[in-house]
C-alpha cells in the first residue's frame, strides 16, 4: 500500500530534479521510492553486520596483528 508524504526542498532544486527525471524517462516519485529502498537496505546491512559482530564477541585473536607479524614465516 502506498502512502503519501510531504517533503520540502528548494524550488530550483526540484525543477532541476524533474528535468533529470524526465531525461531518464522516470519520475521524482519513482526515484524517491528507489532511494528509500536503498536507504533502508543499507541501514539494515549495518544493523545485521553489528549483530553478526556481537555474536563473535567470544573470539579471541590472541593479540594484535601487524605487518611484521604477517610477513614472518
Amino acid at each position: 500500500m502506498l502512502k503519501n508524504i510531504t517533503l520540502s526542498a528548494e524550488e530550483e532544486l526540484i525543477r532541476k530534479a524533474k528535468e533529470v527525471a524526465r531525461r531518464e524517462h522516470t519520475t521524482l516519485n519513482a526515484n524517491f521510492q528507489q532511494w528509500l529502498k536503498q536507504y533502508v537496505i543499507k541501514n539494515t546491512k549495518v544493523v545485521d553486520f553489528n549483530k553478526f559482530m556481537e555474536q563473535l564477541d567470544y573470539v579471541d585473536s590472541s593479540g594484535e596483528f601487524t605487518r611484521g607479524n604477517n610477513n614472518e614465516r
